[in-house]
């Protein structure tokens, strides 16, 4: 069975490294890749760029995405996964420091299927971490991908 991989969308260094210690802490199993701005996900998306010649959705089963990225924002990311027949039913999870109501709602409206806080202890984000790697990478079902 191929490892399952997480495609983390964030640009904060420390995010990064406390997700990588979460998700070894809680024993995901899974391949994490980490995009730092909106573009270079899109950029994994489409096997473009230096993800060309790969196809990445083949063993994608979630995405983590930041709102406020540069290059494009997490919102257009979104948006753009949603209009894509290949990715439109992919999970994803916005993960963000950015409680505000019209992110939330943006966030919903646009396709997200969940929305985090990101916890400011380490103890609740790793706690948060590896909730999420069990019910998207054990428990959750995913679709078929578009073609």
């Amino acid at each position: 069975m191929n490892t399952k991989t997480i495609l983390l969308v964030e640009d904060n260094p420390s995010d990064i490294e406390l997700t990588k210690r979460a998700l070894t802490k809680a024993n995901i199993d899974s391949k994490l890749v980490v995009a730092e701005d909106g573009q270079e996900a899109l950029d994994y998306l489409l096997g473009i760029g230096i993800y060309a010649g790969k196809d990445p959705l083949s063993s994608l089963a979630l995405i983590l995405l930041d709102l406020k990225l540069p290059k494009v924002n997490g919102l257009e990311v979104l948006k753009w996964i949603r209009a894509n027949e290949r990715t439109k039913r992919l999970p994803v999870v916005i993960l963000t420091s950015s409680s505000e109501a019209k992110d939330i709602i943006a966030g919903y409206d646009l396709g997200a299927n969940s929305y985090i806080q990101k916890p400011v202890d380490f103890l609740q984000f790793a706690e948060a971490i590896k909730i999420l790697g069990i019910y998207w990478l054990v428990l959750n079902e995913l679709p078929p991908l578009g073609k």
